[in-house]
Parts: structure tokens; sequence; C-alpha cells
């Protein structure tokens, strides 16, 4: 018994040494790929094969395909041809072949693995499984059934000895438009002929994936390092992973990832290759940009927006602008800023609201211009609801080099972004399972992505080779920017977005008014963020942590809270409505009617302004308030806020009074000195008198009770306040 145990373990270790002396070395196996062109999805591709060693020969590079569009409809009959050519003219007999698809394939591990997984196989040719039969399903009954997984061929991914796959491939004689995958399915189902060859299909994915039929069977599996696609109906982890069918979008998903270039060890680690560094060009020799700048609805913030532009870090004779414009409402900025400031620049054009051109259309004409311009190195998308905070944007996009790459901006506090991590089967938005990781910069790097919008850096030389079709943007059916991106799609180009850095956010344009004098004012609930950096004083945040609040009288305290721009839109907008009262007593706009110390004023709601006025009070004065006066907590509620107008032949002061509140916040809204002379507030009670008031600057004291007061004259010019009587 114990010289059997002892026998039955010496030839076990024959045949593994055995077995150890037949293993394929790496350098028999061959990859052959048919390429007419090189994409972006071949690149990718080529770079995975790279990754792992994989020694690759490229078939048709530089032919015309005229394999047909075996997407849609049978056909590929060319790769067929391509590789019956190529074999003729490989000699070494005992070369092992991988003949693949390379537009939409990916490996996932190494040539050792794959030869190995391939003499498990126990099989002179191997085929990848579909779980759906393709394109004769007359032929389903024909297929030999298997122990498990997939019964059916795919002919986008096999690999097996030369000789084997010569025999197979001796008798093709089909047109290059014919089916591949029937030619090789009539060949898999001939029992002589799938003897005689030796073939089989890999049924449980060892080998390859096919996504088409099996999205819901793929997850990522990450290793230390590297990631795997996992096929979990038969726990396997396939090599090569083939995006076949309508699945092109999942393999570019799943490309961000296998198969180590975004992993949670590493993060990004192909953000850095390949980059076009612009740091050693003289300004003269940037490349050329042509920007397209959209404006398609009523926006808060186009002043802004074209500050902004200014301010971005290029060469300004560098740049080319396209200005559309289909808003009447914002011609007088556009004018002004080409007024002055479209000298800067190379070229401008700009199309008015008279020329009635639908978006599309426009977005077409400037391709157009770009595309005929040999000058034109890139097309700069940039749409009036963009705010780019980050003035380096246009040069990070041109060093990454991408084919499309948008800097990702979202809405503030939203996930809300310009880019879709998916697309539905009808082409509009689906999530991605990593698509709010990377909003919120949970995952960081630059990602393969279906859709970009509202800002994006183009190449121009895809205008003039994949996108020669002028009507890149037109569609019966899809909106303009699902147009674009599915222009971009169907010609295989990859789109990109880069959270790298912080780039900036967009506006809401919901529910913005154009009926005042200015609207942004009235941004402060919708696009929050913005109106206060627009309107909010550059020190308010420094307040506490700087000790920025003065108290030039006892519980009397002076702080900045609003910008000078602030302080003269409100002005303006006062002045613009008009309706000042009359300064008497009797005041129909206040409960009672009657005004005890009546002033020249105009109420905040007499321009439906008094919920943003109070949301302004609880968000920046109330802070300041639980602070100055502890224990003391406001909801910021007001009957009387409203702006005073102080004129020497008007009304230049105001008597000795109380206020109707419980405290009293006085802004003061233009500048002593340069807009009027006088004026100031004095507390009788302490003696005290603040006479230089300073614009953009907040009185805050206590109204009722303690702190007796009066308007000092204003003896030349025009004074304006900004009071609110909180807490009645």
């Amino acid at each position: 018994m114990r010289a059997a145990v002892l026998l039955a373990w010496f030839g076990s270790l024959f045949l593994l040494a055995d077995s150890e002396e037949q293993r394929i070395p790496e350098e028999k196996l061959l990859v052959l790929t048919v390429a007419t062109k090189e994409t972006d999805g071949f690149r990718r591709f080529l770079k995975s094969a790279r990754n792992f060693n994989y020694t690759v020969k490229v078939l048709g590079r530089g032919q015309k395909w005229s394999g047909g569009d075996y997407m849609s409809a049978p056909g590929g009959g060319q790769k067929v041809r391509l590789l019956k050519e190529a074999l003729q003219e490989t000699k070494s007999e005992d070369q092992v072949l991988l003949f693949t698809d390379s537009y939409d394939a990916v490996f996932a591990s190494g040539p050792k693995e794959l030869l190995r997984k391939f003499q498990q196989a126990k099989h002179k040719v191997v085929f990848s499984s579909e779980r759906l039969i393709w394109p004769d399903r007359h032929l389903e009954d024909k297929h030999p059934h298997v122990r498990e997984g997939n019964r059916f061929l795919g002919s986008g991914g096999f690999m097996g000895y030369l000789s084997n796959i010569r025999e197979m491939v001796a008798n093709w004689t089909g047109e290059d438009a014919d089916s591949d995958q029937l030619f090789f399915t009539k060949i898999y189902v001939d029992p002589d002929k799938r003897k005689s060859i030796n073939i089989t299909v890999d049924s449980r994915c060892r080998l390859f994936q096919n996504l088409h039929g099996a999205l819901d069977d793929v997850v990522l599996k990450f290793e230390d390092g590297r990631v795997r696609a996992r096929n979990v109906l038969y726990d396997t982890l396939p090599v090569l992973i083939h995006g076949n069918g309508p699945t092109k979008l999942q393999i570019n998903y799943m490309g961000n990832y296998i198969p180590k270039s975004w992993t949670f060890e590493n993060g990004c680690t192909v953000c850095q290759d390949d980059l076009r560094s612009l740091a050693a060009l003289k300004d003269s020799e940037y490349p050329l940009v042509s920007i397209g700048i959209f404006i398609q609805q009523p926006t808060p913030f186009v002043s802004v927006f074209f500050e902004r532009l200014l301010k971005l870090e290029y060469p300004k004779d560098r740049l080319k602008l396209f200005i559309y414009n289909q808003e009447p409402h914002h011609e007088p900025q556009v004018s002004s800023f080409l007024r002055d400031h479209g000298g800067l620049y190379q070229d401008v054009r700009s199309i008015t609201p008279k020329e009635d051109m639908d978006s599309a259309a426009a977005r077409d004409l400037v391709l157009d211009i770009c595309r005929k311009d040999t000058d034109c190195d890139y097309f700069f998308n940039l749409d009036i609801e963009v705010v780019l905070k980050n003035e380096k944007t246009l040069k990070i996009l041109i060093e990454q080099n991408l084919p499309v790459v948008a800097p990702m901006i979202t809405r503030a506090a939203r996930l809300w972004s310009n880019f879709w991590g998916a697309v539905s089967a009808d082409g509009y938005y689906a999530r991605s399972e990593d698509y709010v990781d990377i909003v919120q910069g949970r995952r960081v790097g630059v990602w393969n992505v279906p859709y970009v919008s509202n800002v994006y850096l183009l190449k121009a030389h895809l205008l003039r080779s994949q996108l020669k079709d002028s009507a890149v943007f037109t569609s019966h059916s899809l909106d303009p920017d699902m147009a674009f991106c599915h222009s971009l799609r169907s010609a295989g180009v990859f789109m990109f977005v880069t959270n790298m850095q912080t780039f900036g956010r967009i506006l809401s344009t919901e529910n913005y008014q154009s009926t005042h004098l200015h609207n942004d004012l009235w941004q402060i609930f919708e696009n929050p963020v913005d109106w206060e950096e627009r309107y909010i004083h550059q020190n308010y945040s420094r307040i506490m942590r700087d000790k920025l609040i003065e108290t030039p009288c006892p519980d009397v305290y002076w702080f900045p809270v609003f910008s000078d721009v602030a302080c003269t839109h409100l002005v303006e907008e006062m002045e613009h409505f008009g309706k000042w009262s009359g300064g008497g007593n009797t005041d129909t706009r206040i409960q009672g009617g009657y005004e005890n110390v009546p002033t020249i004023d105009i109420h905040m709601n007499q321009i439906n302004f008094e919920k943003e006025w109070q949301k302004f009070l609880v968000e920046y004065v109330a802070p300041i308030t639980e602070k100055m006066y502890p224990g003391y907590y406001t909801k910021a509620h007001f009957e009387l806020a409203f702006v005073v107008r102080y004129k020497p032949d008007e009304q230049p002061s105001l008597r000795p009074h109380h206020d109707a509140s419980t405290f009293t916040i006085n802004i003061a809204l233009n500048q002593l000195g340069q807009d009027y002379q006088g004026g100031g507030c004095r507390f009788l009670r302490y003696g005290c008198s603040i006479q230089a008031p300073r614009k953009g600057w907040a009185l805050m004291h206590p109204g009722r009770l303690t702190h007796y007061h009066e308007g000092l004259p204003t003896t030349a010019g025009t004074r304006y306040i900004a009071v609110s009587f909180v807490d009645p």
C-alpha cells in the first residue's frame, strides 16, 4: 500500500515536470488585430497590450475599410481575408496566435495567464463565447451544448496554433463585406470540421469576455494596484475584455480602470501620459484657439462672465472669438465687451438676435470656420452659464493632449455636472456607478465619458478628418449637445472629463428675472455662491478671524458687508424704479398709514426685493448679531427695509428718534467725499458720532430703547443708505 502511494506521488511529480516542460513560452504568442485606421479605441488597446508586454502585429493599417458596417448588419469579412494573407507569411509553425478586435477591446492580464488558460482548455483553437447567437438564429440547434456557460461562438476574439487557424481560414473565398462571424460559426457547428481543427468555445469566459448580453454578469474587481473584470456568473477573471456590438460605451467605462488606469491605491496612473507642455513656448507659438461663446437664454452674471474671459491666462492674439447671442436682453453686455476689449483678440465675429440663427446652426457654423481655417488648432466651447474660476483652464486642457476634453464643473451643492457617466439605450442620461464619486472628488483623474457639454476643448484636426460633416450639432430628434456627442461617438472619438483641478461651476438659469435694471441682485436663492462673490464685501469672511468689526460707539458695531458693485447696483435699481416717497408723515405703504419719522425712501417690497433682502439678513447679518449681542438669536424678521436718499435741497438730515426695531442695520451705499459731503449718524445718549461712513460697511445698533440717534446733514451731493428695522 505504501509503495503504491509513493509510486503515485512520484508519478504526479513527473506529470507536473512534464507539464512545466510543455508550457508554451510567452515569446511564442503573437497578437494579430485588424486596424485600418488609428482610432482612440485602437490606441487604448495598444496601450493595454504594451502594459503586459504583448507582441502585436497590426493588419490592414492604412487600407480602406471595406468590411461593411457590421455593428448593425453582418460584415467583417475583410478581417478574415487579411488574417489569411498574414498567415501565409508566418513561417513559425509552433506559433500561437491571438486574433482579436482592437477598437473596442482591452487586456486585463498578461500572456502568461492567457497561455495557461488556453492550454487548460485542451483544444487547438478557442473562440470567445456569447450568450446571444448572431447573425443566423437558424443555426442555434446546431451549436453543441456545453456543461456550463455560453454556447454560441463569438468571432471578435479567438486564439490557437498557427497550423490549426491556417486550416480554419484556408477555404475563405468570401467578400470583404461578408460576415466573419457566420463563416466561423458554420465551421464550428460542422461536427467534422470542429473535430478536425479541434475547436471549442470559452464558455465560462476564462480567456475572453464579450460584454454584449452579459453586462449584468461583469463587475470591476479592484486588486492591489490593478483592476480586473470579474464574471460573477461563472466566477472567472477574463484576460481580454471586448465591448462587442452595442457595448462600446461599457468598454470605455471599464477602460477608465482596466488594467490599472485608476486604482484606489495609486489614483490615476495615466493622467500624466502623453501630455503636451506649453511651458517653453513663446506667446506667438501658442496653438491658435477658436472660442465659441453661446448665449441661448437669459442668464445671470453675464458681465462677470466677460470679466473672467479677459482674465483667461492665454495670449489673446492667439484667440479668435465667435459670440452667438440669441437674447436681446444681453445685447448691452456683449456690445460693451466688444467695444472695450474686442481689439485685444486676433479676430472677433458675432451673431446677434436680429440674425435669427438657431443654436445648432450657429455651433455648426463656428466649427466650420475652424475646420476651414488651416491655422485653427483647437475649438473651445464656452456656454455663457459657465463660471470659469480657474484662469489656467485653457492651458490645462491643451496640455492634456486629448481629442475632446472637458473641465468638470458642477452646479453648487448639486450633483448636476457638465458630463454624463453613461447614456441610456435611447441616448439620454444614465448614471454610471462612479458618477457620484467623480463629481464629489472621491475619484480624481481623467475619465472617458459618453457626453460632455457647456465647456470643452476639441482638437481641430478632428473636424478635418473624422467630423467632416458640416451638421455635427444638427439633428431632427436630439438637442445640439446630444447631437454633437452622438456624432463623436459614431466617429469613434473619445470624450474625456478631468477633475484633476478645480475649474469652476455652472449657473442655474431657472427663475431668472429680466424685468429689473440689475437682475443679478435677485439671484441670492438660485445662485448663492455667485451672488456672494459679486455682492458681498471681499473682507466679509475675515470679520471674525481678523477682528474687522469696529465699535465706534457703545453697542454700535461697524463691519464690511456689501461690495462696491452691490452698493452701486442697489442705488441704481432704486433710481431706476424712481418712485421715491415724499418724506411726509402720511405713508400708505406702512401699517396704520402714519410715519412718525419720515424719510425720502423706497421700500424693498416696492421693487419685489423683500424675500431676497431677508435672505441677505439671515445669511450675512444674523451671524454678526448673534456674535456681538450674546444670547440674542434673530430670525431677521423685518417690517421695514428701505433705501433712504439724503440731498441738501430735498431732505438733508433726520431729526433725533428711536427705531421701531430690536436692532437696526444701516449700510452706506455710496462714498463720502466722492459722492456727497457731510452726513453720518450721532448717538445722543453717548455723545458719539460716526461722520465718515464707508461704502459697503454696515452700522448695527439697538433700536427702540437706548440708542436715540439722528442723521447728520448732507451738505453736498446725494447720500444713500440701506436701512432695516429688524425684529420690530
